[in-house]
């Protein structure tokens, strides 16, 4: 007998399972309280829910955008914004999906501002703690799968099994759920879901709006722009957004804080991204392309106490991407911010690293490295407000904001 199915007969066993069941049973009760107290606004209003690894907050800026050009009113919940009509406040919960009673309360504000349409950002831990439960669901898009919070969950499968919990909520609520034809997880979730009220997307189905363009258009600057911009215009097709109304929006969109964001452009340039885990950072890195120069590359791990896995990943995909690397702190929590560096540094194997705790150094170092034609990238917070340390506390922080001032300080003693 293995050591885990002798355990499974232990006492120890059995008590920790049903800790478990009981933690499962009262996220399970206060999403049902949430509902009852805002008595299941979802019942008011068209639902729209949108999960996947990456490219969540700007497919769902991208579909607000959509239909707001169709001249909807339309309620937003994402890690960015909690938005209502044109009325926008910052997301400073912490949660890019918040709790329960959160998401209720969110809810019945936006069936009482009279908006047509909610869209929200789901997550799955949101979906391990129920956040997703007594929603009706009308539509729910995948954006795309990749190895994510794997400790939190237990395994990849969990993490892959949460999603489909969404999306079959969805399908059971009588909704439409929406798969991208181009990531390799679409076979599993297809068979899953057995093509009940599945629709595919794909980049070849924004090929004609692409052609109709500005070629300098944000969202042709990288691969998974354009594949965001597919799931939102499947989505927009659906609730009769026209062509026309479509490529207005490609071509005046300018991007979200913090997602690829450009903070300077000439003699070198920086740019700030939330990639945070080692698919999208290779992405963000690749979509640069030979234009960028050299790349010099600020980066970290969001892993304090969770996915150390993706640690030493980050600093393969560093090493294989970027002329020079310099590691700093992110979200340390009550890990040890240089035991985190040391282990992304123990997936770089033959580029120098330049160790700098303090991310605001990171950053000087950085600029201070960069010639003409070069790119800076600064990547893991993004817009993020704060950085997290021990003892649940936080310092407030701008990754563009101390990315300006470092240029700004360091231009004028140039000129000096």
């Amino acid at each position: 007998m293995s050591f885990w199915n002798a355990f499974k007969r232990t006492s120890l066993f059995h008590f920790i399972y049903r800790l478990k069941f009981l933690v499962r049973a009262y996220h399970f009760l206060v999403a049902f309280l949430g509902a009852l107290i805002y008595w299941f606004p979802s019942r008011e209003i068209f639902v729209i829910g949108v999960t996947g690894t990456k490219g969540k907050t700007t497919v769902l800026e991208v579909l607000r955008a959509m239909l707001k050009e169709k001249g909807a009113k339309v309620a937003l919940a994402s890690s960015l914004y909690f938005a209502f009509g044109n009325e926008e406040e910052k997301n400073l919960t912490n949660n890019t999906m918040p709790g329960r009673m959160f998401i209720q309360k969110f809810l019945r504000r936006a069936v009482r501002e009279k908006c047509e349409y909610a869209l929200i950002e789901v997550t799955s831990e949101g979906i391990m703690m129920s956040r997703h439960r007594f929603i009706r669901w009308r539509m729910g898009v995948l954006t795309n799968l990749a190895p994510e919070h794997i400790e939190a969950h237990g395994s990849f499968e969990n993490y892959r099994a949460a999603k489909l919990k969404f999306l079959e909520k969805t399908i059971k609520s009588g909704g439409k759920v929406f798969l991208n034809a181009d990531d390799d997880s679409e076979k599993f979730f297809t068979t899953a879901l057995e093509k009940s009220g599945v629709i595919y997307f794909s980049k070849d189905g924004v090929k004609e709006v692409l052609a109709h363009i500005d070629k300098n258009s944000f969202l042709l600057s990288s691969v998974f722009l354009v594949e965001n911009l597919a799931a939102a215009a499947v989505v927009a097709r659906t609730l009769g957004v026209t062509e026309i109304e479509i490529k207005r929006v490609a071509e005046n969109f300018l991007g979200l804080p913090g997602r690829m964001e450009v903070v300077l452009e000439k003699p070198f340039r920086v740019i700030v991204d939330y990639a945070h885990t080692p698919d999208s950072l290779q992405k963000v890195y690749s979509s640069l392309g030979r234009s960028a120069g050299k790349l010099i590359c600020v980066l970290g791990s969001a892993g304090g106490g969770r996915d150390k896995w993706k640690r030493s990943k980050m600093g393969e995909v560093a090493e294989r991407f970027c002329s020079e690397i310099v590691l700093t702190n992110e979200d340390p929590y009550d890990d040890d911010p240089a035991h985190i560096l040391r282990d992304i540094a123990g997936g770089i194997k033959t580029k120098k690293v330049f160790n700098i705790l303090d991310r605001r150094g990171a950053i000087e170092k950085a600029v201070g490295l960069a010639q003409y034609g070069d790119t800076v990238v600064i990547t893991g917070k993004g817009s993020e407000p704060f950085i997290h340390i021990a003892c649940g506390k936080r310092i407030p922080w701008s990754d563009v904001q101390v990315a300006k001032e470092t240029i700004h300080s360091l231009l004028a003693k140039k000129e000096v």
